[in-house]
């Protein structure tokens, strides 16, 4: 066995063995790994910068050093003395592995820039932001009537606008009397209206009557992505929207793993909360240049997240969450000041955090509800909200029961063996011929099929990288449709399936998708631990449903929207076939978009809404599939593809599956076809 030193690169979980002394960027270019590099090594453009993480990662099964890399040198020293390297930051061309380390790449450190797929989807809000402007006229000051400018400016806002017990911070007292006088006593003011917890804040002061405004940020803090839509206050106009890969992944990929870092490492939650933290300060700045806004006018902010998230942003520790009776610290609203999260904002914004429904079903899960009302609807909807958690909700107006389900992040692209998140290159479309069992494909950034002459030319610049979530999701239900796959999950040999394009792999086969191998590009197949990975989460996310049923009392729903950033980009049919959602009609299975965020910006421009979410949430009843016996059996039976027990009529109507079995020994493989003839 090696004893040269396992380096691990995350987000992308690429590993290898090297000898002491290899460049980091050296490491990264022989495993695949995208890192950029314009300079070729030099040190001079910056672009490989990384990040290595110190200490336990039990996901890695790597315990890091300090002195894991080679120490700080000139030209590192050099670089940023000039332009400046962010605090931990290292250039991959000149830190050099020691020992057995972590690295992080950063997005802006990528060839192959992340499309976070969360946009602010169309939505009729009605407008009542918590901070508006107004405009007063103020009493000059009199020798006779010893009040401080504040204080007459207060009564202004009283006695010409009903604003009682207005406040201010010290940085309005030190620029509000030459704004006054400026102003000849006539000024705009900016002020949070308040709540029953807090009151009305004055937040911003122009001179005479200013026509511009203020502006809030409705943000999805999710586990694997954080999105943030910047909306004008005056007009709930979405200005800029922006996200960025949430850089706590370095930590784990999914929830638990960031719990267990915490428990294993001193200070791990600090360290978390201060990634996170720093992640939504460079998302802020990004998305504020792109709308050419000053974040000194960013007065508002409200925030989704699950309660791992949730409990991180706000500096508790999430030990609790990860042992039952999974214990959140809070389940009720939050107000806070954006400085007490060291959001860098206006110096007086306000932060509001939707309540968390309970245990692992988050604030995220309850803007879901406050965007699809599934409390207001006649019929029966379930509303998943597809991620590396998943939040599922179930109702109509008589009741509506929540729970969550860890489906882990192979939807996102992770575990799969070519697999990679939403970039240009990405394959996210698949159509298997069930005659000749040919694919062919669609990538991101390329409206034209891979079969297509002009295909290659039109891909050119940016190649065909991997494989993304809706991709694998295709790929495997078109080789279940097509007969490559059995039920069980198995992929047949090249005699069974009838196609050379099943290949050996060890003791099973893969389906090889496209090779470019010999022209020096990817070869990109789908394997059955690909299969097996994207079975569990199916299994995880279809038993969560399936559970609310039962509690619910009913067999079907009448219909199905598929929330989130990815639900927006799931074909319902290969959804279906896979047996993700439960049998419905095609029609009637929607997408929400990012609903979460959808929710978070409702409740941005409508303070109202806050209200009631609290009072919607305090109404919805909670169930905890670790604890549900039943969960284990819908999950075992959810593991066949689409499901060994439940028939799945309105699908077969659609879609006829070929009846094969591509097991020939025994065991374990067997399971679903004998589960199958227990019950018959």
């Amino acid at each position: 066995m090696s004893t040269d030193p396992l380096v691990v690169f995350t987000p992308s979980g690429k590993r290898g063995r090297f000898p002491v002394g290899t460049p980091v960027l050296t490491a990264a270019r022989q495993l695949g790994v995208d890192l950029d590099s314009v300079c070729g090594g030099r040190g001079i453009c910056s672009k490989c910068q990384i990040t290595p993480g110190y200490g336990e990662f039990s996901k890695h099964g790597v315990t890091v050093h300090e002195g894991a890399l080679s120490d700080w040198n000139a030209v590192e020293q050099r670089y940023d003395d000039k332009r400046g390297l962010t605090k931990g930051r290292r250039l991959g061309c000149q830190a050099t592995v020691q020992m057995d380390v972590v690295i992080d790449v950063p997005p802006e450190s990528q060839v192959h820039k992340q499309v976070v797929r969360k946009r602010a989807e169309a939505r009729d809000i009605t407008l009542n932001p918590s901070t508006r402007l107004f405009y007063v006229e103020v009493e000059e000051p009199d020798m006779h009537k010893p009040t401080g400018d504040l204080e007459r400016l207060c009564t202004a806002l009283s006695e010409q606008w009903q604003i009682e017990n207005v406040h201010a911070d010290l940085h309005i007292l030190q620029t509000m009397q030459p704004i006054l006088r400026k102003g000849g006593w006539k000024v705009t003011c900016a002020v949070n209206l308040g709540d029953n917890e807090n009151p009305p804040m004055i937040m911003q002061i122009w001179p005479g009557f200013h026509e511009g405004t203020v502006y809030g940020l409705a943000v999805d803090l999710g586990s694997t992505t954080i999105a943030a839509h910047l909306c004008d206050l005056g007009t709930g106009e979405v200005v800029a929207s922006s996200g960025v890969m949430n850089p706590q992944i370095r930590f784990g990929e999914d929830l638990m793993s960031r719990v267990s870092y915490s428990m294993m490492n001193k200070g791990g939650a600090a360290e978390m909360t201060a990634a996170v933290r720093e992640g939504m300060n460079t998302l802020f700045s990004n998305i504020a240049t792109d709308a050419g806004v000053d974040k000194a006018l960013i007065v508002d902010a409200v925030f989704v997240c699950n309660p791992v998230m949730h409990h991180l942003l706000l500096g508790i520790d999430p030990f609790e969450l990860g042992q039952a009776p999974f214990a959140l610290a809070t389940s009720d609203s939050i107000r806070l000041d954006a400085r007490e999260l060291d959001l860098d904002l206006h110096p007086s914004a306000r932060v509001y955090l939707l309540p968390c429904i309970a245990g692992h079903v988050g604030a995220d899960a309850a803007a879901v509800a406050l965007s699809e009302a599934p409390d207001k609807s006649e019929d029966l909807v379930l509303v998943v909200d597809v991620g590396t958690n998943a939040e599922i909700l179930l109702g109509n107006r008589e009741k509506v029961l929540a729970c969550s389900s860890p489906t882990g992040p192979a939807f996102e692209g992770a575990q799969i063996s070519a697999g990679q998140r939403a970039a240009p290159g990405a394959i996210e479309k698949v159509e298997i011929d069930p005659v000749t069992k040919e694919p062919r494909f669609r990538v991101i950034g390329c409206d034209l099929w891979s079969d297509d002459p002009a295909f290659a030319e039109a891909t050119a610049a940016t190649g065909i990288t991997g494989i993304c979530g809706s991709g694998i999701i295709e790929a495997i239900a078109e080789m279940r449709i097509a007969g490559v796959l059995d039920a069980s999950g198995l992929i047949g040999s090249s005699a069974q399936a009838g196609t050379d394009r099943c290949i050996p792999e060890g003791r099973t086969n893969s389906y090889l998708l496209h090779d470019a191998s010999a022209t020096g590009g990817p070869r990109i197949t789908v394997t059955n631990p690909d299969i097996r990975a994207i079975q569990m989460a199916k299994a995880a996310l279809y038993s969560g449903a399936r559970l609310l049923m039962d509690k619910f009392g009913v067999d079907n729903v009448d219909r199905v929207v598929l929330a989130g950033a990815f639900g927006a980009h799931i074909s319902p049919k290969h959804a279906m076939v896979l047996g993700m959602i439960p049998d419905a009609p095609l029609d009637k299975v929607t997408s929400a978009g990012n609903a979460a965020g959808t929710g978070a910006r409702i409740a941005l421009i409508n303070s109202a809404a806050r209200a009631e979410i609290e009072e919607t949430v305090r109404r919805i009843h909670k169930v905890e599939t670790a604890v549900e016996p039943r969960f284990q059996e819908h999950f075992v039976n959810a593991s066949a593809i689409p499901n060994s027990v439940e028939p799945f009529p309105i699908l077969n109507s659609i879609v006829s599956l070929p009846d094969v079995s591509f097991n020939t020994g025994g065991g374990d493989e067997a399971g679903g076809g004998r589960r199958r003839r227990r019950r018959g």
